[in-house]
């Protein structure tokens, strides 16, 4: 499916309000990205995980905390900077800490937005996560057990629900054009993107923020994820536990962390004098129908496929592909396969999970901006720990450092458990 115009319509219905002045049948093609925002574990800010991502600063150390202890896996990707140094102390109560996460990226992507004028009924917010308010379901348990039910926080239904953070970011900000929650595991953050170009093409909003977030390291995500046999062992070596397309590759590491970007149709943005970091050009979706947890290439490529018809651009015209390359054995050979497929082998290839670890549903987001900046900037980030390139990955991925290369056109990829497929595509702005 690819998100825009008359195909998103047809999906969600007409507007319920009259499209906007000016715009060719209810939709303006042209969508800019004039806002970013982030917190990883690689800086508290855009520019700061940016710097640290070039610089290839792994995130990824041992896990010293008690409840780590007796887990087979203690390795993850931490924040740089606790929400709470970035929220009122009140407000951060009352939120899981994905919620928080949210919070924190989505002022900031407002904020470097200029926070624009914009009437409520045309603003949106589409916030997607993987796995949500699971720490507040264990944290309440854990309440229950010890103290009984009627301790139980009367903020726990706000904070474990889904779509908790498409609801704090849209209050926060007040968006009433539509508060959106997608749920497509590490593909969430990525959805949420797509999503947002379909409202705006629609001619339903004139701005949309989007974004993704999780926080995932707990005791029970963590041994989890290790029990299914995702997550990489390598306790003597953190730092190069993380080897997308590595032939010692075992799996990922869990981050954590969350993104966000603001979305404007270009007619609103330039009426206003907006500065725009780059075009969102297209989208495309897909699923695999094939297996939860095992991926198709054929499904990645229909994605990219369209993603590039959506935005009007051939395969020759993609120079860097932010890959979603988490490191495990067979994701990495599927995809790998299915860039080939799609675009043949040119273009150059990041896979910055390396480096931040494995964010889950604010993943899409956070490489994402990573994709936007390699477009504005004209540089592709840096591979960590690419000591020997899988054979079967015949593609030309960047290691030993980011190169500088001209980057008119880039596409970000996210792949979910459940046979979730997104691919993002980024231009030039105008």
């Amino acid at each position: 499916m690819v998100y825009g115009g008359d195909e998103f319509m047809h999906f969600f219905g007409h507007p319920s309000l009259p499209p906007p002045a000016g715009t060719h049948g209810g939709a303006d093609r042209e969508v800019l990205v004039t806002g970013l925002g982030m917190t990883t574990p690689l800086g508290p800010d855009v520019p700061s995980s940016w710097s640290a991502l070039l610089a290839g600063e792994s995130a990824t150390g041992l896990l010293d905390d008690p409840w780590a202890d007796d887990l087979p896996v203690r390795l993850g990707a931490r924040l740089r900077q606790e929400p709470t140094e970035a929220l009122d102390r009140v407000e951060a109560r009352r939120m899981d800490r994905c919620q928080q996460l949210a919070m924190v990226a989505a002022r900031q992507a407002w904020a470097d937005a200029g926070r624009p004028e914009v009437a409520p009924e045309r603003f949106a917010v589409v916030f997607g996560t993987g796995l949500g308010g699971g720490r507040t379901v264990v944290d309440q348990h854990d309440v229950i057990a010890a103290r009984g039910p009627s301790r139980v926080s009367p903020f726990a239904v706000t904070m474990l629900m889904p779509n908790g953070s498409a609801a704090v970011v849209s209050l926060a900000l007040g968006a009433r054009g539509g508060a959106h929650a997608p749920t497509s595991a590490c593909a969430s953050g990525a959805e949420a993107i797509a999503v947002g170009l379909g409202l705006l093409r629609s001619g339903r909003a004139d701005v949309v923020l989007a974004g993704g977030t999780d926080a995932c390291l707990a005791r029970l995500s963590i041994a989890a994820f290790a029990r299914m046999g995702a997550l990489s062992r390598r306790h003597h070596d953190p730092r190069g536990a993380a080897r997308p397309f590595d032939s010692a590759r075992e799996g990922f590491v869990m981050g954590e962390g969350a993104g966000a970007v603001v979305l404007e149709r270009a007619e609103f943005a330039r009426a206003r004098g907006a500065t725009a970091h780059a075009t969102l050009a297209g989208a495309g979706m897909s699923s695999d129908a094939h297996d939860m947890t095992a991926p198709l290439p054929d499904g990645q490529v229909r994605a990219i496929q369209e993603a590039l018809r959506a935005g009007g651009l051939g395969p020759e015209d993609v120079v860097h592909v932010n890959a979603h390359a988490p490191g495990t054995p067979v994701g990495d050979l599927v995809e790998a396969a299915a860039i080939a497929t799609a675009l043949g082998p040119h273009p150059l290839v990041s896979a910055t999970k390396s480096i931040t670890g494995h964010l889950i549903g604010g993943a899409g987001a956070v490489e994402a901006i990573f994709t936007i900046l390699s477009v504005r900037d004209d540089v592709v980030p840096p591979t960590n720990n690419l000591d020997e390139q899988d054979p079967e990955a015949k593609l030309e991925i960047v290691a030993g450092g980011p190169r500088r290369a001209r980057v008119p056109a880039a596409i970000s990829n996210s792949f979910g458990f459940g046979g979730h497929n997104v691919v993002l595509a980024f231009t030039k702005a105008g």
